[in-house]
């Protein structure tokens, strides 16, 4: 398993306004199309409504590199093009070993 994490630092917080249609887009055809798809998520902050937060969890590299050719994709990267970004750091990490913290 691969998880994805990060955060994309917008100008202001209107511009997390102006992306949230692209965004919940992406989002809804991400979990709905494809399905190497385990997880797929955008939050904004509670402490900084100009950060966007994001988490994903993919079956393997094959399905994260799938996601990028995908026509939501192209149409997210597109929104995002135009976006004020400020600052953004976005690593896939390796998932082989998980411990559940909390469930209900």
């Amino acid at each position: 398993m691969l998880i994805v994490e990060g955060w994309v630092r917008l100008e202001s917080p209107g511009e997390v306004d102006r992306l949230r249609t692209a965004a919940i887009a992406m989002m809804t055809a991400t979990k709905s199309e494809e399905p190497g798809c385990l997880e797929y998520a955008y939050a904004i902050d509670l402490a900084n409504p100009t950060l966007l937060r994001i988490i994903e969890r993919w079956k393997d590299e094959a399905a994260l590199t799938a996601h990028f050719a995908t026509p939501h994709m192209a149409a997210f990267g597109r929104a995002m093009a135009d976006a004020k970004i400020v600052g953004a750091s976005i690593k896939a990490y390796s998932g082989e070993v998980v411990r559940t913290l909390m469930e209900s």
